[in-house]
């Protein structure tokens, strides 16, 4: 996920200030395995992977780290894998 960020902030050029901040910020908040960008970038948002007890210091943090640093306040969703599409039984 961080090789993957890091492409499309130098090698494609569509990240912005915003979300290589918030990318960086998460790799440095215990628990969080990666971090990039997502969507149409330009001000899109952020995908983090963590370990599900990491995800309240997760929120706290980033909130803290952002506000701090841009004086917004960012939402954060809280999202969880699933099996994804799949053919359905008739």
């Amino acid at each position: 996920m961080v090789e993957s960020h890091r492409s499309l902030q130098h090698d494609y050029e569509v990240s912005c200030e915003e979300l290589d901040f918030l990318a960086e910020a998460a790799l440095g908040i215990e628990g969080v395995y990666g971090a990039r960008m997502t969507g149409g970038g330009f001000g899109g948002c952020t995908v983090s992977m963590m370990r599900p007890a990491a995800a309240p210091l997760f929120r706290e943090k980033i909130a803290k780290a952002y506000e701090g640093k841009f004086g917004i306040t960012p939402r954060v969703y809280e999202c969880k894998p699933s099996a994804g599409a799949g053919e359905l039984a008739s």
